[in-house]
């Protein structure tokens, strides 16, 4: 058998993707992944989700009462309306205001739209409006509801509210500069009238207020142009129903006491449900109940009324939040890290558990920060880390599934587990541009030879011809395999298997595992000569051949051809050891091994073993001779005259 002469069938050349292709494979899966990060803010997912979580955590922060503010609220429930009727009778409003005043409230808002008067005393409301600096009456900028007539533009404030598309109110729209006189909000309005002065929209409009205004791009609004209009700030809320609040009715009947009146700004709007001046707020949401938590207007312009407070005080902290460029860096920052965390962690085990935990990291500090009130967008950082990390690991599998192809195209063989995960495990130095470079290394070859083959052949039709020569293989294959070996190619009724390459352990561990495959396959085919002698069936003489030393190992062929060729002095002389004095063959197995793979074993598996010394032998192909040695069937028991 020579192995200069036998080529193994075509085999299709292996997955060497273009430039454009491997560029395509280093940066598409990022690319993809940033396509839709990039979707997914544009298209306003991104800011439902930081709004969402706004939501949760604003429900998680324990919420102060309100119950020791200077506000009351005079609510217009289900039982006044049954009581008094709807629309409530502009006499019986000037009773309620007439009690306000009388029992010294400081500012009083009329947060009930009276245009246009009701009942036979229309005109007592319109002069309580022109002549008492104690009441406000509402308007409506959106919808083009105006004041009570005669109400001086001092005494005017408008009750729109900036509601986000979900129709959640959470912020509040404090001021608008560079209105005329009448165009103030409420809740500013209410606190002018009770100081009896505009120092706070001069420090708002001058800018000496430590505020966080909001921009279209702040905490976790997304281009949300409405959120730049104005000064608006996000709303402080207070435990709901925490405002001390009694009822028409009871204010008439002269049962709310003085001290709940005096020197307080008293609002007067509706709370019943079936009038609809209800708003959802963050709490509507995350908490349980058939019906979600609804405020009345009312208590809404409390709440804004008492945010102002604190704003003019000082005393309490009224937040952060993150600007736009402050948000895309850090979604830059975090898809960076993602991309780091998917790439450079060696286990994908590992690098989906590190970048889970520093996914909860990264959730769980904005969370915190947030519940102190410091706004940071959390859901395209979040969703930039894990997207970007997904990419790298999608990157990283399609370019194992590609070098596993070009592996297996190029190898074409079977290899030991050991040895394949030893293949994967070094694949991106052993390969470039998806080929084998070629390599020195150091080998053990064994080369293996039906020597019976010509006159079985004879006698079997093709099929069972194929088939007598699978059984042996099936025996020779699992041997090789077993002992980190790597079949390199079938020469007809023979192969060639190679122990040290593309990867190996050291020459000495490649030579041991050639020889004890070797021994496997002479057992092998002992037990299976057996079974097909049983069965009536031919059976098998093999011949073996072992070499050791330096080997070419490379992909050789063309970008149409390629296989993984091993060649050099050592794989001739393996060949020419299988197929020497082929006369000389007594029992199943002759196993012919040069004194180089003999050299190379440990003494305890020398000394374990039968030798027979064939002494110097000139072998084709190679200018010096090789001593030779056989192999013998059993283990050595004492001496031999065959060793040496």
């Amino acid at each position: 058998m020579n192995p200069e002469a036998s080529h193994p069938p075509p085999r299709d050349a292996c997955d060497r993707p273009s430039k454009a292709g491997r560029l395509l494979l280093r940066i598409g899966p990022s690319l993809g992944a940033a396509v839709v990060l990039a979707g997914i803010e544009l298209s306003g997912i991104a800011q439902r989700l930081d709004l969402a979580f706004y939501d949760l955590i604003t429900n998680m922060r324990p919420a102060p009462s309100a119950r020791d503010l200077p506000i009351t609220i005079i609510g217009i429930g289900e039982d006044d309306i049954r009581r008094h009727g709807w629309p409530l009778d502009d006499g019986l409003l000037c009773r309620a205001l007439d009690r306000l005043s009388e029992a010294g409230a400081s500012a009083i808002g009329f947060d009930i739209y009276r245009d246009q008067g009701v009942g036979p005393d229309q005109a007592c409301l319109r002069q309580r409006f022109a002549r008492n600096p104690r009441l406000v009456s509402v308007f409506n900028v959106a919808n083009g509801i105006p004041a009570i007539p005669g109400t001086p533009p001092a005494r005017r404030g408008y009750n729109d509210l900036p509601l986000d598309p979900d129709g959640t109110l959470r912020r509040d729209l404090v001021h608008v500069t560079a209105q005329d006189e009448a165009t103030v909000a409420l809740p500013l309005r209410l606190v002018e009238v009770a100081q009896g002065n505009q120092q706070l929209r001069d420090r708002i409009e001058a800018g000496r207020l430590d505020a966080a205004w909001l921009q279209a791009d702040s905490g976790g609004y997304h281009r949300e142009a409405d959120a730049g209009l104005g000064l608006q700030q996000m709303l402080i809320f207070r435990e709901p129903g925490s405002f001390h609040t009694a009822s028409l009715s009871l204010l008439l009947a002269g049962g709310v006491p003085p001290s709940a009146i005096n020197g307080r700004i008293v609002i007067l709007g509706s709370t019943a449900p079936s009038l609809k001046d209800l708003f959802m707020v963050p709490m509507s949401h995350f908490r349980g109940g058939a019906v979600p938590l609804t405020l009345p207007g009312a208590e809404v312009h409390a709440l804004r009324v008492a945010a102002l407070m604190d704003l003019q005080r000082g005393e309490r902290w009224t937040g952060w939040l993150m600007p736009g460029w402050g948000n895309l860096l850090l979604t830059l920052l975090a898809a960076g890290g993602g991309l780091a965390l998917g790439e450079r962690i060696g286990s994908l085990r590992r690098s989906v558990f590190v970048t889970a935990g520093m996914a909860a990291l990264l959730g769980g500090s904005l969370a915190v920060l947030l519940l102190q009130h410091i706004w940071i967008g959390t859901s395209m950082p979040l969703l930039a880390l894990l997207m970007l990390a997904a990419a790298a690991w999608l990157r990283r599998g399609a370019a194992s599934q590609l070098h596993s192809r070009q592996i297996q195209r190029l190898l074409g063989q079977a290899t030991s587990p050991a040895v394949a995960q030893l293949l994967w495990d070094k694949r991106d130095q052993l390969l470039r541009e998806g080929i084998f470079e070629g390599r020195q290394l150091p080998a053990t070859v064994l080369f293996t030879d039906l020597a019976n083959f010509s006159t079985v052949s004879q006698h079997l039709t093709p099929a069972e011809l194929t088939a007598w020569i699978n059984r042996c293989l099936s025996v020779c294959i699992p041997a090789v395999i077993q002992h980190d070996g790597m079949v390199n190619k079938f020469t007809g009724d023979g192969m060639m298997a190679v122990f040290g390459v593309p990867v190996g352990k050291d020459p000495a561990s490649d030579a041991r595992g050639a020889v004890q495959a070797s021994l496997a396959i002479r057992q092998g085919l002992d037990e299976l000569n057996a079974r097909q002698s049983r069965e009536g069936q031919p059976g098998y003489r093999l011949r073996i051949g072992i070499h050791s030393g330096e080997v070419l190992a490379g992909s050789v062929g063309s970008s149409e051809r390629l296989e993984y060729g091993v060649m050099g002095d050592t794989v001739n002389c393996g060949s020419r050891l299988e197929s020497l004095e082929k006369h000389r063959h007594q029992g199943v197995t002759r196993i012919l091994i040069s004194s180089v793979t003999r050299n190379l074993l440990d003494d305890e598996l020398v000394s374990g073993l039968d030798w027979l010394a064939w002494g110097s032998r000139q072998v084709k192909g190679r200018d010096e001779p090789l001593e030779i040695f056989e192999l013998q069937e059993g283990q050595r028991t004492g001496s031999s005259s065959g060793q040496s």
